[in-house]
């Protein structure tokens, strides 16, 4: 099952860092905000490195009810 990635806009400054550890799960928008283009595009241990090196925390990251990230 593929995880459930959210990414909260409020919170998200641009700074890349998910694209940088997940670029096939994450890209940078026209609005300098990360979008999800992929969940399965990486592995999962790198959407939850991507997740939790998010300076703003605008990341949350979940299998089935558990928040992993």
């Amino acid at each position: 099952m593929a995880l459930r990635i959210e990414v909260d806009p409020e919170k998200c400054m641009g700074g890349g860092n998910c694209e940088f550890w997940a670029p096939k799960t994450f890209e940078l928008g026209d609005d300098n905000i990360s979008h999800v283009v992929d969940p399965e595009g990486d592995p999962e241990e790198k959407i939850v490195l991507a997740a939790q090196g998010c300076p703003t925390q605008a990341i949350a990251v979940w299998r089935d009810d558990e928040r992993i990230a």
